[in-house]
């Protein structure tokens, strides 16, 4: 019997060991959850991260980790954070841009221009000047390297009173696309992954849904459920193993069909519907009696 060459690739695509991940944005949330999954497969990983007690905890979780705590959107923090690395790994195999924030969520007409550029600094002008800082570490690292960019399902539709926020992941998906052809040749991968609601301190649901309202949450998003870290933690080793070789500038959308369902919801007799009913105290409740 023949052996499949691919077998044993197979059986150790999420094995990390000797390799080095960066996760900006790394002490909570996402971040935190794609870092734990790196380190638990063997990685070196190196954590950017504002927050000085997200990183004790984050160091405090991972003591292998090397937790740098620096402000990703400040210029020259990349540079620095390039530095660091290559004087300690000398390369850089999985960058994973994980950093972005609504910052300020309300209509467009209301935003001050510098508050407009503050979110597009924070969720595109950091991540350009990141990515262009590690690329000749991940060259050192050759073919196999990869960008991971967490963008958000927002980068594939529309957002009401978050409009420069869509615009930036928009154009993250565009920039990915673009890179992952410059890179490809040279057998460096460029992916996103686009999260719909997940359940973070920085989205919490408890915050963001009325607990009244979660026992709808089923009929909500076709696989029952909002997101958890781990779920983009899982996306990340994808796209970063042997498993994707063959997968660059795409976005992989971690959404539990929310965008496939394109505003189609079930109702609690478990039919399907895309007109949004309403409550008895005039909330809009998609999929349910009114």
């Amino acid at each position: 019997m023949t052996a499949n060459p691919q077998a044993s690739t197979f059986a150790h695509a999420l094995d990390f060991s000797g390799k080095t991940v960066l996760v900006t944005g790394g002490g909570v949330g996402i971040g935190r959850a794609i870092a734990e999954a790196f380190a638990s497969a063997g990685a070196q990983v190196v954590i950017a991260e504002i927050d000085p007690a997200r990183a004790d905890q984050a160091e405090a979780a991972m003591p292998g980790a090397r937790v740098i705590r620096c402000d990703v959107r400040q210029r020259g923090v990349g540079a620095m954070l390039a530095e660091r690395i290559a004087a300690e790994t000398g390369k850089l195999d999985v960058l994973v841009n994980n950093v972005g924030h609504f910052v300020h969520a309300r209509p467009f007409a209301m935003l001050e221009d510098e508050e407009a550029d503050d979110i597009l600094d924070t969720n595109l002008g950091q991540l350009l000047r990141m990515t262009r800082a590690m690329i000749p570490l991940l060259r050192k690292a050759g073919p196999g390297a990869n960008i991971i960019n967490v963008t958000s399902i927002e980068a594939h539709r529309g957002i009401p009173y978050c409009s420069v926020y869509a615009a930036a992941k928009w154009a993250v998906t565009g920039f990915t696309k673009s890179l992952a052809l410059e890179l490809g040749p040279e057998g460096i991968r460029v992916n996103t992954i686009a999260p719909e609601t997940t359940d973070t301190p920085q989205v919490a649901l408890d915050f963001m849904i009325p607990r009244e309202n979660r026992a709808h949450e089923e009929r909500w998003i076709p696989l029952g459920r909002f997101g958890q870290p781990s779920d983009c933690a899982g996306a990340a080793l994808y796209l970063a193993s042997p498993l994707a070789a063959w997968v660059t500038g795409t976005a992989l959308n971690v959404d539990g069909g929310a965008l496939a369902a394109g505003g189609w919801y079930r109702t609690p007799q478990g039919e399907w519907t895309n007109v949004p009913l309403i409550s008895g105290n005039g909330l809009v409740i998609p999929g349910t009696a009114a």
